[in-house]
């Protein structure tokens, strides 16, 4: 059920939750990508099939997106790194503001979102300080690379080396900023778990010659992303080194 609190820019944590009508499995909060806002269309449909499974989705806009609201204009992103503090604020507001609800202590929080959201959240899953209650990061598309700029000094894999927290990407086969035979050419860290969405693009939608659809793909990647909140894998360091082991679900 959608949270009927209007959208404004007055904050850049006006969050926009949608709730389960029956039992709540995870909370997982969701950012942007770097052009559409935190009700664009695929998030718009992400989050009701994220909650249709039993997740509660929290999504905020960077303040750079909130702004637009305001003026209508638009604003180049920046670099992701500018976003890392903006994105923290948000997890700490969310588990100490008003807008949670007791029933929903003890939970796992799960963070992510589209793209560059994704992909500043994998940032904090660095970050020792992080609040113990978030338990991983879902990216739906991860931005291994810039469009067209896919050479080794491009890929941006230090956020998905350095993470102390277990990562789901649900990435489109024919993603710009990753295709499979680019990503599947390289080793990810232990602690990344990658599902391919067949025929996807960056938004995860299929060519017209696919057997896929739009809505089997979204629908694939939401079960993907709900099935990981709610039984986050457990991670454990060896401190004989600085690999990861997945340990057993939670």
């Amino acid at each position: 059920m959608s949270d009927p609190t209007p959208i404004t820019a007055d904050s850049p944590f006006d969050f926009l939750i949608t709730e389960p009508e029956g039992d709540v499995r995870a909370v997982m909060l969701l950012a942007h990508g770097s052009g559409g806002a935190m009700d664009s269309p695929f998030m718009e449909r992400i989050a009701n099939l994220l909650t249709g499974k039993g997740i509660v989705v929290a999504r905020f806009e960077f303040s750079y997106m909130a702004r637009r609201r305001v003026d209508g204009k638009r604003r180049p992103s920046g670099r992701a790194e500018k976003w890392t503090h903006h994105y923290f604020r948000a997890v700490e507001e969310l588990l100490e503001g008003e807008r949670w609800k007791s029933e929903w202590d003890g939970l796992p929080v799960i963070i992510g979102g589209k793209s560059m959201g994704g992909r500043i959240a994998a940032m904090l899953a660095g970050d020792e300080e992080l609040p113990l209650a978030v338990k991983g990061v879902a990216v739906f598309g991860y931005p291994f690379h810039p469009i067209g700029k896919s050479e080794p000094e491009n890929w941006r894999l230090e956020p998905l080396e350095k993470s102390l927290l277990p990562i789901l990407i649900c990435q489109g086969e024919r993603d710009d900023f990753g295709w499979w035979y680019e990503v599947d050419a390289i080793d990810l860290p232990p602690q990344v778990s990658l599902e391919w969405i067949t025929d996807g693009s960056h938004d995860l939608g299929p060519t017209g010659k696919s057997e896929a659809t739009l809505k089997s793909n979204l629908e694939m990647a939401s079960t993907l992303a709900a099935d990981f909140a709610a039984s986050p894998p457990v991670l454990t360091i060896s401190f004989e080194g600085d690999s990861f082991d997945p340990g057993e679900e939670d």
